[in-house]
Parts: structure tokens; sequence; C-alpha cells
């Protein structure tokens, strides 16, 4: 079944691909910065499902640490099939409250590790003529939400640019754009989300299931749940000026005070 790498692979969505993943007889490469939560987790996979899984420690906002995981994805003896650009974090506050320095992390996570694993992963993928990268974007990636909006929108139109690059070489990139996944996403970044309504709310094991049916279809976005899918072509219409206007309603309304205020 191949080899798949999977970052942010030691809890949350990351965890549950390699879970699917090595379900489906995929040998794994994961990669996460907590090393006891990816030795647990490797583990868990090898004893339940027989696959071989290789860790590498890594903190991909780190660029020497980066640069280990995206040799491995080139090297030529040791082919990966699949890449799953998964690891990512949010910030409870508004950008201008934040500290840059956490800003500059999410950018470095999030968009310069996608873009220099999805290099690195496209490279040796084209020469072979196969291989798949999917990358987790987010419904945010179509709205106006603060920085973490930004960031996921280099995401999305980055994986349909690189889409539409290796098409021709049998290569396909996917971006999976799901909305509130119940993980410990939102309780690392002490986000109170107590008042969103549990409609609203996708489990991971049906956000990740969803993702690897598009990579296998070939699809370039893929947006998880009949719900999550209306309120993204509602977004792809209604004029940009109120969707400016209900996002940042949204943000002042949920957003808690800082720990310091």
């Amino acid at each position: 079944m191949g080899v798949a790498l999977v970052t942010g692979a030691s809890s949350g969505l990351g965890r549950e691909f390699a879970e699917q993943l090595a379900g489906r007889g995929h040998d794994l490469v994961l990669v996460a910065r907590q090393a006891d939560r990816l030795g647990r987790a490797a583990e868990e996979l090898r004893a339940r499902h027989g696959v071989v899984v290789e860790t590498v420690v890594a903190d991909l906002a780190d660029r020497s640490q980066l640069q280990r995981v995206a040799d491995r994805l080139a090297d030529p003896g040791r082919p990966v099939d699949l890449l799953v650009n998964n690891a990512g974090f949010g910030s409870r506050r508004g950008f201008v409250r934040n500290d840059l320095a956490e800003e500059e992390a999410a950018v470095d996570l999030m968009v310069r590790a996608v873009m220099v694993l999805s290099h690195a992963a496209g490279r040796a993928m084209r020469e072979r003529g196969r291989g798949a990268i999917l990358n987790v974007s987010s419904v945010a990636s179509f709205a106006v939400m603060g920085h973490y909006s930004a960031i996921k929108s280099y995401v999305t139109v980055f994986s349909e640019a690189l889409a539409t690059e290796l098409a021709p070489h049998g290569v396909t990139v996917t971006a999976v754009c799901p909305g509130f996944v119940h993980t410990e996403f939102h309780q690392r970044a002490e986000m109170d989300m107590s008042r969103l309504p549990e409609a609203l709310w996708l489990d991971a094991p049906s956000v990740v299931r969803e993702a690897l049916a598009a990579v296998s279809a070939g699809r370039v976005v893929s947006v998880p749940s009949p719900v999550y899918k209306a309120v993204v072509g509602l977004l792809r219409v209604v004029p940009r000026r109120l969707t400016r206007g209900v996002s940042g309603s949204l943000a002042t309304r949920r957003r808690p005070k800082d720990r310091t205020g």
C-alpha cells in the first residue's frame, strides 16, 4: 500500500490519519514534536495493524529540523507515496493583541513547512510519476477570521496551484477544509468554544475518511460535511464586505479575555 508521512501525528487529526492509513496497510513515517507521545502512537499502530512505523521527532517551525523531514521525503531510496501536511495550531487572541513571535511561528509551521515539504515531496513524486500530497486547510480559508484565516487561505490556494502543476506528472494534490472538529486543537489554544452549536462540530474519523476518499478520487479541494459545503458555497457568492462584517462580529463575541486582562 506504500508509505505515508504524516506531520502533527501524535494527536488530533494527525493521529487519526495515522490510524486510518495504518488500517489500510500503509507503512508510516510519523512526525511530531513530543517524543513520548509519538513513541506511544507508533507502538500502538505497530501492534494493532502490523505495519512499519518510523518516527521523526521534529519541530517544523525550526528550519534545521524541518529540513530533516524534507530530506526524508526527498530520499530516492525510501520513497514516500503520500504526504499529509497536518501540523498546526490556533491562537485565542487577535493578531495585534497576540505576541508577534507566536504569529511568526504560525507562519513557519503552517505556511513555510507546508511549502518546503510539498516542494520536497512534489519533486520526488514527479520524478517517479506517482504520489499524492494532502494539505490540511480549513473552512476559515474561505472566510475572514484573522491571521489563521489568511494562513489557511495560502494553504488552499497553494494546493490548487500545485495540483495544476503536478497533474501532468501523475501526482495529485488535495486541500481538505474542515470546520470545527472535536480534537485537542481548541483546548490547546485555550479557546472557549462552549457556545458553538453541536451541529457545527465534526468528528475526526469522519473528516479523515472523507479527506482520504478525496485523495483517492483525485479531488483538489474537499470540504467535509453537507453543513460546511453549504457554508463555503455561501461564502463564495456573498460580497466580501459582508463576510468581513459577519466574521469580525463572531470573532469579537467569541474571543476570551487575555489571562493578563
